[in-house]
């Protein structure tokens, strides 16, 4: 397999004659080869895991300290927990939908935009079916094949966007152009996108810390006293360096090649994470001191933060298609998401107790500013770093195959990098350009997130086994549970939508990492 995960280029311009009429002669393809074609290229269970991991360690987590602060000292634990629990769930409803459509359909697998069309197809109900073409994007061609699954002449396989195996008899289907941008993709695309375009105001404004606070770092950690320094280089300036290093890794579209990035990544987070909690769970102040529970207004924050904090649910079929052995991945998503959530309420919990009241909104601003817990900046910025090519992986697999569609097969290569050039430049123009794209992200993806993460899987399973007796208690379940999404869905967004029309009083209108706190949110209490 190549760097790039595809294989462009003929590997041999003629056949046996023999293999070349049985070739032919098939039109469709057993599921042992499947099988062993996708134990040849798909990604181990360590690798995966690795992933998973990476997808879901983001720029949030640092804000866990505060999220815990409005939630209260006892409420805001268990309340990560059930929400944590919560997406795993619907993480699973997600899959166990996709396995049971591509079973019935008679699909090698199925993403998360064609498993909603395909559930809308085959509902009974008459209105659905009609307009099922708006659960996806995915792309359809009338007259041309896809060019990544030419023919490869040393097997009857063929290989997709996602590297897995696709039937020779899949090749010459004939299919339509969708006209517009559908619901679940669009929505992928918006999310996975917005994630990248923070991704580089994240490690920008951690650069431009690092290098300008410089002459105020000591050797010796104390605690942190407000800076408010004059930059000497506008952040957009630390973009444009961060742009060709990124454009190059997101070239790297295999992931076995980036499984080590990611090893490389959750290393430098890993050691960023025990430089804050070695910090943290030092002279821990009395915690009775502290709220058990805060006032609903601020609760309100807590949920729609801690529904946004969980950042993979755009990876999960996408690294499951792309697994060796896929029905082993309900160990990895509950191993790995295990991790994740006793992470974040362990982080959220501590530090809300190390700092109280003054909890800023990222943890880093309250670790003491010496060489030692500044490199905490840098490691996570590196990890970030590596997690944007894995968050890119998701919208470059909807956007890609429509633009290769429409070239000659010997263009196909150029127009792939074209596209992934041109889309990394979009995340950080929209970084440079946009007033406040913190709060347009968190705005969308007050939509998108609770959209894709608790709405539309409990809907998929209603839509998709309803038809087969589900019980009682599972349509409740599925609705509380997409009632709930809404809700955060409406609360997220009214909390951004307010924080967009006031004045900006930060130093820089785009940092993720302020060097002081100022709210006028009416959800938020001023700072103690």
């Amino acid at each position: 397999m190549s760097l790039f995960g595809k294989d462009y280029n003929n590997e041999s311009k003629s056949l046996d004659n023999g293999s070349k009429s049985l070739l032919e002669s098939s039109s469709s393809i057993t599921s042992e080869s499947v099988h062993a074609a996708e134990e040849a290229s798909g990604i181990s269970i360590v690798q995966t895991l690795i992933h998973l991991l990476r997808c879901n360690i983001g720029t949030r987590l640092l804000g866990l300290p505060l999220a815990m602060k409005n939630a209260g000292l006892l409420v805001g634990p268990f309340s990560l927990l059930a929400i944590g629990i919560l997406t795993v769930h619907c993480m699973v409803i997600l899959l166990n939908c996709a396995h049971h459509l591509s079973q019935r359909l008679q699909k090698p697998f199925v993403n998360y935009g064609e498993a909603m069309m395909y559930s809308l197809e085959t509902c009974p109900n008459a209105w659905l079916r009609t307009h099922s073409a708006w659960g996806s994007f995915t792309p359809r061609l009338q007259s041309r094949k896809w060019a990544l699954t030419k023919e490869r002449s040393s097997s009857h396989l063929h290989t997709g966007t996602t590297g897995h195996p696709v039937p020779r008899s899949m090749m010459n289907q004939k299919y339509k152009v969708s006209p517009t941008w559908y619901t679940v993709s669009f929505l992928l695309i918006i999310t996975q996108l917005g994630f990248c375009s923070i991704y580089f105001i994240f490690m920008a404004d951690n650069l431009q810390q690092m290098v300008e606070e410089a002459h105020l770092t000591s050797n010796t950690c104390q605690p942190r006293k407000i800076l408010v320094p004059t930059p000497i280089l506008d952040i957009r300036f630390y973009m444009l360096l961060l742009l060709p290093l990124l454009i190059l890794l997101v070239f790297i579209q295999n992931l076995r090649v980036l499984s080590i990035f990611s090893t490389l990544a959750n290393i430098a987070t890993l050691g960023s994470m025990a430089l804050i909690f070695e910090y943290i769970v030092q002279g821990i102040p009395d915690p009775r001191n502290l709220p058990l529970m805060a006032s609903w207004k601020t609760f309100l924050v807590f949920f729609s933060t801690a529904i946004f904090t969980f950042e993979g649910v755009g990876m999960v079929l996408s690294l499951k298609n792309q697994m060796k052995h896929p029905q082993e991945f309900s160990f990895v998503l509950y191993l790995g998401m295990s991790l994740i959530i006793i992470l974040y309420i362990c982080l959220g919990t501590l530090g809300y107790m190390k700092f109280g009241l003054n909890t800023q909104a990222s943890i880093t601003l309250n670790l003491p500013n010496c060489w030692l817990y500044q490199s905490v900046k840098l490691m996570y910025s590196i990890g970030i770093f590596f997690t944007y090519a894995l968050q890119f992986h998701v919208p470059a697999e909807i956007i890609i195959p429509v633009v290769i569609s429409q070239v000659s097969e010997s263009w196909a290569l150029f127009a792939e990098l074209s596209v992934r050039t041109a889309l990394v430049c979009l995340t950080c123009v929209s970084a440079i350009l946009i007033p406040r794209l913190d709060l347009v992200i968190s705005l969308v993806g007050s939509v998108s997130s609770s959209a894709l993460a608790l709405i539309i899987p409990p809907l998929l399973e209603l839509i998709t086994f309803y038809p087969e007796d589900m019980s009682c208690v599972t349509i409740a379940k599925d609705i509380m549970i997409s009632i709930l999404g809404l809700l955060g869905c409406v609360f997220g967004t009214y909390q951004a939508l307010y924080e967009l029309i006031q004045p900006i009083n930060h130093s820089i209108a785009n940092s993720t990492g302020v060097y002081f706190y100022a709210s006028s949110s009416p959800l938020l209490p001023p700072p103690m």
